[in-house]
């Protein structure tokens, strides 16, 4: 019940937590793909946009999930159609307020097992993993 408050006490992303060093290794990843990344762990009213890159003209919007086993299911389990309504809201915010709606979109999703810091990360990168639906009018 209290969650909400804690959360706001505690550090969102420690620089040494999961989440950050999946965020790290898919950044490079993308960029070693010749991607431009333009912003990380962007945070708006709507949510949090994990990378925001250029692929070539393409404004590309990237959820990263890290996981170290897969236990609990393969990482891209978790970008369930809410998460991608939360996306697509920030994504709208953020293309609205760089004045870029004209632009071509895209979605993408990183999945990172990740077993242990003497592992190499096992990236999985999913071009166009999910469509604004029309959702908040992107394309208007």
């Amino acid at each position: 019940m209290w969650n909400w408050l804690a959360r706001l006490w505690s550090p969102c992303f420690p620089s040494d937590s999961l989440g950050n060093r999946g965020e790290v290794a898919a950044a490079r990843f993308l960029e070693r793909l010749g991607y431009r990344i333009l912003e990380r762990q962007l945070r708006n009213h709507f949510g949090e946009l994990d990378l925001v890159a250029l692929n070539g003209d393409v404004v590309v919007f990237v959820e990263v999930k890290t996981r170290t086993t897969l236990l609990a299911g393969h990482p891209t389990e978790a970008v369930t159609a809410t998460k991608q309504r939360k996306i697509t809201r920030s994504a709208l915010a953020y293309l609205k307020r760089r004045g870029w709606l004209g632009r071509r979109v895209r979605f993408d999703v990183i999945a990172i097992v990740w077993s242990g810091e003497d592992h190499a990360p096992e990236i999985q990168h999913y071009i166009s993993a999910f469509d604004s639906g029309d959702f908040g009018q992107m394309y208007s």
